[in-house]
């Protein structure tokens, strides 16, 4: 009995270590699992939104009619990334884009529904290719007048606006985007050389305090 006494003495002995020691990784765990989700939950960092390429082959404006109009060909691609590496958004609105001159839309284009998912870390590219046709604006006579003067140089000044409203993974809030990516492009007719694009990184409204 006395050996028998001796052995469970030393194995309820090393139990209270063991116990001590499950219970330090216990609290270990407990602690890295929430700066993890700390992590991946707790900072929200907004899309990113940039246009890679860009053509404008025909960009004419036309006063004759009852209402003013423009005529163009302009083709882009805009790039769009998600930098988080767990929240994936998904779309409370439609992800639109819109084309402007001198601060008057002209034309606007759906790039992704209500609904639709953008995963974690992942990057999306839209290609818009409008077939070419005339847009009625209302530019006014300052509107006219820049156009003209741009028009003399063949190089135009074209904002490309992108709006929606997103909701990130474990967030309850809905949170606007409003993206602004101001171009300037050479008109190119069909026949003549390509112009180089350079890369434009289109610049985010400032979030809204609970985004």
């Amino acid at each position: 009995m006395g050996k028998l006494g001796d052995w469970w003495d030393d194995v309820c002995y090393k139990w209270d270590e063991y116990k001590h020691c499950l219970a330090c990784l216990g609290i270990v765990a407990v602690v890295l699992l929430l700066v993890v989700l700390l992590a991946a939950f707790g900072f929200v960092r907004h899309l990113s939104i940039s246009v890679t390429s860009a053509s404008l082959t025909r960009f004419d404006l036309n006063t004759t009619s009852p209402a003013t109009s423009l005529s163009y060909n302009l083709t882009l691609t805009l790039v769009i990334h998600n930098p988080n590496w767990a929240m994936s958004v998904k779309n409370t609105k439609p992800l639109e884009a819109s084309y402007k001159f001198d601060d008057q839309v002209f034309d606007r284009f759906e790039l992704a529904g209500k609904g639709d998912k953008h995963p974690a870390g992942k990057t999306r590219v839209y290609h818009i290719d409008p077939p070419g046709a005339a847009r009625f604006v209302a530019l006014g006579n300052a509107g006219e007048v820049e156009f003209r003067k741009e028009n003399a140089t063949g190089m135009f000044e074209v904002e490309v606006a992108v709006a929606g409203e997103v909701r990130y993974t474990a967030r309850y809030t809905k949170c606007k985007v409003e993206a602004s990516c101001p171009l300037k492009l050479q008109l190119a007719p069909p026949g003549t050389a390509a112009v180089v694009f350079q890369r434009v990184k289109c610049k985010l409204e400032k979030p809204e305090k609970n985004c």
